[in-house]
């Protein structure tokens, strides 16, 4: 691609008319990240991504570095993970659960893992390094990232001349592009390298303007305590492709680096791929692939890929618009603000959180790819941490809150994509290790669609499938597409429940509730308990459990008369939910988490599962069910407001369920104070990025909640945000919402349908019975009375 001059002039020009700090206009500063220095480590560089590339930019001025993942390259390689022993033990497990020999029963546990019982870790890609020569010391120094436009942009004045440097990573062209301009000719001197921290990869000139990176994941030994697997085996190989082009001077091949010199533009353009087909088919040309986009890409102009990108981003990103009341606060930079943040409140970097969490899953889960994992797609560590995997206890599902009510469903693909590979892995996991039918899935996963237990004892929580069912039908609650109901939901849903019916047993005589159906092994994600003075996690019927398959089963009735299909498995699934034990209220007036009051061994544990029937999930609510609400609300109150980044995200959104804004703002105000790093990625710590999303989710949730028959709008609002105004939103029954309030109190609300519809809206104790037309906006004022 040629770099024109009259390409650099219109550049020019577009540094020459950006105003100046004070001048941005608060549109622009509302949705955008911004510091006075460049990155120092890694958590305050900038992310941006197209759902398969991931980048860091760190920003520095003289020697800049970008970081780069591609979704696909992990550790290991193509592996059945079942373990044919398995099975013969399962009896076994389930009497000593039972008599109460949970240490015996842990130790059995051991032998019954997946094999290996440790999955594989996502792996970092390669760095484009960038060194600017002739550069003195920079001043004016500005490092940014627009979450409206995904563009990462550094600007700086050095010996009379303003640098500009942005980085994009576009989808529409599978690249990543770098633009180096100033406001005098002639000033761009940089040397451009690339190398990767993969052991044997290899650099090499590609052309007379270009670098190529070539090599394949290594076998590898892990540390025990990694909590990522070994192989022996070498698996994904791996290439990238560099083309540079420069509006004047020269461009060279020097000692394995791109050096050009005295050029008034610079055009840097990255592509990447790896040889992944599929979790079963590793034979792919990594580097045909990461050509072919280069040269695609390399037929047009940065301005039409500039472009090309921000509108595909637009297009997704400016469906919800937030507004939490007016703020000074973006005239500091974003790592001051969320310093600030432990004593001062900040509406408006609440309302960039919520913006930032969209951006980041647009970024990082998109249609063809792999979904969001426990990093999102940015890593830079051969071992990271929990092997940066799929977590599916909680963690890859929190991922994906935030797709409903934020618009982003196109985001979803890729986790439905995964479930379908799932029902695949998890159909064998389930006959070899259960002698069951359906598809199961415990607490992890990786690129190899591992669905055995793994890492320990805990790694017997079989939950995984039927969590990942009920969230398919809540996108189908949302959406109200019946294609997805019957070619995605229901055959995963469908699949759930067989494993549920083929494993729920009867309690036996001498125990709590002998007769009714319970599931053993059970656990408690990621708790443990004291039994006869004794650590244990293993345990039959947890909370956790019982909800999960209560909600399935009634999804699943539902989904199956919908679709006037399986009345025969409908039945079994209305007898099994029927001869579910109760939930249990405990001493303390909290929600039990175990079918018995065990005393717990870490009574503030990050995890609270056993309030997964209050959020995300329905079957608790002050309205329906006032007395386990009571309990869930006691449960809260003696975990404490402490915890991971995510686990207080998910404490936002439960309080706000609790319908106390107040409370879920405070705990919002420790997200962001506590959990929250220079760049705004959450930290567990360390960085995990389900927390982003989490807390996003929660935001949304503070302004609306909805069934399938009623929307509330504003129902856990704080003080805090006493006026402001979204558009966008969506609520369950195929809804967007618009809401603009003052004072603490609605102004005026718009309601759209996709389907014509009847409706229940509530604020405030009111409440009306609204008809919605296709496609038709409904306008409200404050009283829920249609309005012009």
């Amino acid at each position: 691609m040629k770099a024109t001059r009259r390409h650099f002039l219109q550049a020019g020009m577009a540094i020459a008319a950006t105003p100046a700090l004070g001048d941005v206009g608060q549109a622009a500063d509302a949705l955008t990240l911004w510091y006075r220095q460049p990155a120092a480590q890694w958590t305050e560089a900038l992310p941006l991504g197209n759902g398969r590339l991931g980048a860091m930019v760190f920003g520095g001025p003289v020697e800049d570095r970008i970081q780069i993942n591609e979704a696909t390259l992990w550790g290991g390689g193509v592996h059945d993970y079942v373990n044919p022993q398995a099975h013969e033990r399962l009896a076994r497990l389930r009497a000593l659960i039972f008599a109460g020999r949970v240490a015996e029963a842990e130790t059995l546990s051991g032998e019954m893992m997946g094999l290996p019982a440790l999955l594989m870790p996502y792996q970092p890609f390669c760095d484009l390094r960038l060194t600017m020569e002739g550069v003195a010391a920079a001043t004016n120094y500005r490092r940014s990232l627009s979450l409206d436009e995904a563009v990462a942009a550094v600007t700086f004045d050095s010996n009379g001349t303003q640098f500009r440097r942005e980085v994009i990573v576009s989808h529409p062209d599978q690249v990543l592009a770098v633009r180096l301009t100033a406001d005098r000719g002639g000033k761009q001197n940089v040397s451009i390298g690339l190398d990767s921290p993969q052991p044997n990869a290899v650099a090499e000139a590609l052309g007379s303007n270009g670098l190529r990176l070539t090599g394949q994941i290594q076998p590898r030994d892990n540390p025990a305590g990694s909590w990522s697997g070994s192989w022996k085996q070498a698996g994904l190989r791996y290439a990238a492709a560099v083309q540079v082009s420069a509006d004047g001077g020269s461009v060279t091949l020097e000692n394995g680096a791109i050096k050009v010199r005295d050029a008034d533009a610079v055009v840097i353009l990255f592509s990447g791929a790896t040889s992944f087909r599929s979790y079963k088919d590793i034979g792919g040309d990594a580097l045909r692939l990461a050509l072919a986009s280069l040269n695609r890409a390399a037929e047009k102009s940065y301005e039409v890929l500039r472009a090309r990108h921000i509108a595909d981003h637009q297009e997704i990103f400016r469906r919800v618009d937030l507004n939490l009341g007016p703020g000074t606060g973006a005239s500091y930079p974003t790592d001051v603000r969320i310093a600030a943040a432990k004593t001062s409140d900040d509406p408006a970097l609440a309302a960039l959180y919520f913006q930032f969490g969209r951006y980041l899953l647009i970024a990082s889960s998109r249609p063809g790819g792999q979904p969001a994992n426990l990093q999102g797609i940015w890593n830079e560590r051969l071992l990271p941490p929990w092997g940066s995997k799929w977590t599916t206890n909680i963690n890859l599902q929190m991922n994906y809150w935030l797709a409903e009510s934020g618009g982003l469903w196109e985001t979803l693909q890729p986790l439905w994509d995964l479930v379908s590979d799932l029902r695949e892995t998890g159909a064998e996991t389930a006959r070899v290790h259960y002698g069951a039918r359906g598809w199961v899935l415990h607490h992890n996963t990786d690129l190899w669609r591992a669905t055995t237990p793994v890492d320990g004892a805990w790694g017997h929580w079989p939950m995984g499938a039927v969590w990942l069912g009920n969230q398919m039908w809540d996108h189908y609650r949302f959406s109200l597409d019946e294609r997805f109901l019957r070619d995605r939901a229901y055959p995963a849903m469908r699949g759930a429940v067989e494993f549920v019916l083929d494993t729920l047993v009867e309690a036996p005589a001498g125990t709590p509730f002998a007769g009714k159906l319970v599931t053993n092994p059970s656990f408690s994600p990621e708790n443990s308990y004291f039994l006869n003075g004794q650590k244990a996690s293993l345990t039959y019927a947890a909370s956790m459990d019982l909800e999960l398959i209560g909600e399935l089963l009634d999804s699943f009735v539902q989904a199956s008369r919908k679709l006037e299909s399986d009345a025969q498995l409908r039945d079994a699934a209305l007898t099994a939910k029927n001869r579910l034990p109760p939930l249990q209220i405990g001493s303390r007036g909290q929600l039990q988490e175990w079918i018995e009051d065990y005393p717990e061994v870490e009574p503030e544990h990050r995890h609270v599962s056993h309030l997964w029937a209050l959020y995300p999930g329905h079957g608790i609510s002050p309205e329906r069910t006032p007395g386990l609400a009571a309990a869930a609300r006691r449960t809260l109150e003696l975990r404490g407001d402490g915890g991971t980044g995510w686990a207080k995200a998910w404490k936002i959104a439960l309080w706000a369920r609790l319908l106390d804004g107040d409370h879920a703002h405070l705990m919002l105000r420790g997200q962001l104070a506590d959990s929250t790093l220079p760049n705004m990625f959450d930290t567990h710590p360390p960085f995990q990025i389900d927390g982003n999303f989490g807390a996003a989710a929660a935001i949304a949730e503070m302004l609306l909640q909805s069934d399938d028959d009623v929307v509330s709008l504003l129902p856990a609002l704080p003080s805090a945000w006493p006026q402001g105004r979204v558009r966008g939103l969506r609520a369950r029954g195929g809804l967007k919402v618009d809401m603009e309030w003052a004072h603490g109190k609605l102004v005026h609300a718009a309601l759209s349908s996709d389907v014509a519809r009847k409706v229940i809206v509530r604020n405030r104790g009111r409440s009306a019975e609204l008809s919605l037309s296709t496609g038709k906006i409904l306008r409200l004022d404050a009283n829920l009375s249609p309005a012009a």
